[in-house]
């Protein structure tokens, strides 16, 4: 059975963080472990409030998975302050998995802030050189690369310019905010570019945490970078396209599409 990691925050309605990345992992065929940095009480609609978990019992969660059942791949993503990147990063040098894929989370699709201001310099100087591959949206791409995207060109730029930090391979997903939902993949060599199809549905929560989760679990698989983003993107656009109707702001994906009848 292969395995995978997730390292991240909750979320309590379910449809992003551990919760959505667990629900990826058991979808794709992977055996799912999680280690949470942060209690976010959020639904489709806001975030209420975030509790952090301390340092101490994140480094001890990443201990016990480590010492017993080893990832093939782990994902990174919320990590909300400094001191949490500083622990996660040295745990993750300390124990070398193969694939670790970090997702730069800094908002909640509401816009909700889930990175402390200020955190973007730890995040280059500890989580980026650690990262087999990073996978920002153009907004976060940005704010790491300080500079405008609004072309493929632009995407190109800032994938090259944040592989300089230290990351082995960078994809900048193109989402909503260019005129096509074009991914950006530099892999340290050249460029892959993955198109996408606009779908028409506000029911997009979680779909970066879902990503992610799908790249680190087609790797724990086996498959190389540019196939697992390419499946990982696939199976993403098939739980966008069968997307739940629940709650009363950005509804979530269906991680379990494939499994049911009439799926699109």
């Amino acid at each position: 059975m292969h395995t995978a990691l997730t390292i991240a925050g909750s979320d309590c309605s379910g449809g992003a963080g551990i919760q959505a990345d667990l629900k990826t992992m058991s979808a794709l065929g992977v055996f799912g472990m999680s280690v949470i940095v942060s209690v976010v009480a959020e639904n489709t609609c806001r975030v209420i409030s975030i509790e952090d978990i301390s340092t101490s019992v994140i480094s001890d969660q990443i201990d016990a998975v480590f010492e017993d059942i080893v990832p093939d791949a782990v994902k990174v993503g919320m990590l909300s302050s400094p001191e949490c990147m500083e622990c996660v990063a040295a745990k993750l040098a300390e124990y070398k998995p193969r694939h670790i894929v970090v997702d730069p989370v800094m908002y909640a699709k509401n816009g909700s802030p889930l990175m402390e201001e200020g955190s973007i310099g730890s995040l280059i100087r500890t989580v980026i050189p650690v990262s087999t591959v990073l996978t920002p949206n153009i907004p976060e791409a940005e704010k790491i690369a300080d500079m405008e995207i609004t072309t493929i060109d632009d995407m190109k730029r800032a994938a090259e310019k944040i592989a300089s930090f230290g990351a082995h391979a960078v994809l900048v997903k193109g989402g909503h905010h260019i005129a096509s939902p074009d991914d950006v993949l530099f892999d340290g060599n050249g460029f892959h570019i993955y198109p996408g199809t606009r779908i028409n549905t506000k029911n997009t929560h979680g779909t970066g945490c879902t990503l992610s989760s799908a790249i680190a679990s087609y790797l724990a698989l086996g498959y190389s970078l540019d196939e697992a983003v390419g499946k990982a993107k696939e199976y993403v656009s098939g739980a966008i396209r069968n997307a739940l109707e629940l709650g009363k702001g950005n509804g979530p994906t269906d991680h379990f599409f494939m499994y049911r009848e009439g799926h699109k």
